[in-house]
């Protein structure tokens, strides 16, 4: 798959976000478009897991624990052929498995998450128990780095060496009330990784070419565990949405969603012009 494809995948996939959250009447906007492109770019070329393995103990692992945007998963998850995409018509109604954070009763996914701040806990049990065979990745929000748990599970990966372990901070600097340096700020985030014992690398969480090439660079020091800030911005995608705080857990009018879809597809249209001329 090109860049130019998987740039064409992320915004199909931001169309299906808001159009499954349109029917569902429910999810977590923001933070979903703003992780799509990291989601697309691990399942689509680096990380070795697919139906076919996804029990096999050998394969690569992913824990998203910021299990609040649950709804970019499920799309990739069923891009990929994990289920059929006609189960998240029914997301988010009674008696669905499709709710509103991860859960290991749909295939493809590996932990219950959204209660910040243990993914990466589980994370690091995962990549101690599969030293010699697995590769772990685990994608956190910058807002739950405020849970004191991180921390631990920081300082225990650093100390038991997991450079199979990669984590990735979606960094859109908003949470549910505010920008997260008025809530809980953490900054300098990088030096704070370094200080517990990571190797640390940035990159431009929405250009799938950068991220290619930071996530197949992991382990970046041998006897180190990964951590990789992505910028990214809330919202991703639709002007309207983006670095807006009351998106967070928004679902749009009629309106709204028109507006995005014409946007999105807009972006779909000029992607394809520019294919058509190289």
């Amino acid at each position: 798959m090109t860049d130019q494809e998987l740039k064409q995948k992320s915004i199909i996939y931001r169309k299906k976000i808001l159009t499954y959250i349109k029917q569902a009447n429910a999810g977590h906007t923001g933070g979903s478009l703003s992780c799509v492109d990291i989601l697309n770019v691990l399942y689509n070329r680096i990380l070795n897991v697919t139906p076919e393995n996804f029990y096999d103990l050998k394969r690569d692992h992913y824990i998203q624990s910021k299990g609040h945007s649950v709804e970019a998963l499920y799309v990739v998850l069923a891009d990929k052929g994990f289920f059929p995409e006609s189960d998240l018509e029914t997301l988010c109604q009674h008696g669905s498995r499709y709710v509103g954070h991860p859960t290991r009763k749909v295939k493809g996914i590996e932990h219950n998450t959204g209660a910040l701040g243990h993914g990466l806990s589980y994370g690091v049990g995962v990549a101690l128990a599969g030293k010699m065979d697995n590769k772990v990745f685990v994608l956190l929000g910058d807002g739950e780095l405020a849970e004191g748990s991180n921390w631990e599970a920081l300082l225990t990966a650093s100390h038991y060496q997991l450079d199979n372990l990669c984590a990735i901070v979606d960094l859109n600097r908003l949470q549910i009330t505010d920008w997260t340096r008025n809530v809980c700020c953490t900054d300098p985030l990088d030096e704070k990784f370094k200080a517990f014992g990571w190797s640390v690398q940035h990159v431009d969480g929405h250009d799938v070419k950068a991220l290619t090439k930071v996530l197949s660079s992991v382990p970046f020091e041998k006897g180190k565990p990964s951590m990789i800030i992505a910028n990214t911005v809330k919202g991703k995608g639709v002007s309207f949405i983006e670095n807006n705080y009351k998106w967070h857990h928004h679902v749009p009018t009629d309106e709204e969603y028109k507006k995005a879809m014409k946007e999105l597809n807009q972006a779909l249209q000029k992607l394809n012009n520019e294919k058509e001329n190289n």
